[in-house]
């Protein structure tokens, strides 16, 4: 998820609209532009206020345990091709209010931990920040997908403040470790570009994925030692 530059997310490729929905719905959408570009600054400001979150509590850990439990913090905000692209999959309507309203992953925060159980830790930390609402929760590290994937997920409201009024935004965080998090890298990169009918090399993925998540439980055993 890393931060896209200040003006991407919100132009709106005429041409690629054309091609995948056809002329009628450009009037729709161009219509809906200036909603759009500002909806699009709000999530950004969401992101900016739960990366802020993190990189506080990351500070607090040094200060108090003298270590930092979080190695890095991406951010991303969704693609305006993918945000179309996704309504026209829930068969709605483009529009600033249904993409606040029916979409949960516009903007995005990835937090890579070194050990399983830091996860767990900022997790219940965020939440219980009086300013935080969950909304939604997966954990695909205690139920992995099927191919393997690990995460934890977490669809959360934080408010931003503008100069006239507060919003709720939306906001999807996931918590990985950095072995998790390298698995997922390379599992995209593989799969999406050359394995998708390849049963030998799903096969593989989920194995490097078991491998994977036996390394983050001895690895949080050694430190447990260690603390001790």
């Amino acid at each position: 998820m890393e931060r896209e530059n200040a003006n991407d997310g919100i132009h709106l490729d005429e041409s690629f609209v054309e091609r995948l929905l056809g002329n009628d719905a450009v009037g729709m959408i161009l219509e809906e532009g200036e909603a759009f570009r500002a909806l699009m600054t709000y999530y950004r400001c969401a992101i900016m206020e739960v990366e802020t979150k993190f990189n506080v509590l990351n500070k607090e850990f040094s200060l108090t345990y003298d270590r930092n439990p979080i190695q890095t913090i991406k951010s991303r905000l969704k693609s305006p091709e993918s945000i179309i692209e996704k309504l026209q999959r829930k068969n709605l309507p483009f529009s600033a209010a249904v993409i606040e309203e029916e979409l949960n992953d516009i903007a995005g925060v990835r937090v890579v931990c070194a050990f399983a159980d830091d996860i767990y830790l900022l997790s219940d930390y965020l939440l219980g920040q009086d300013d935080i609402t969950l909304l939604k929760k997966k954990d695909y590290i205690e139920n992995p997908k099927e191919n393997g994937y690990r995460s934890l997920h977490l669809i959360v409201q934080t408010p931003i403040y503008l100069h006239n009024e507060k919003r709720m935004m939306k906001v999807e965080v996931q918590l990985r470790t950095i072995a998790m998090d390298f698995w997922a890298s390379l599992e995209h990169r593989i799969y999406y570009k050359k394995g998708q009918n390849n049963a030998r090399l799903r096969a593989e993925l989920r194995e490097c994925a078991e491998v994977s998540a036996l390394l983050d439980m001895r690895m949080q055993a050694i430190r447990g030692e260690l603390d001790e």
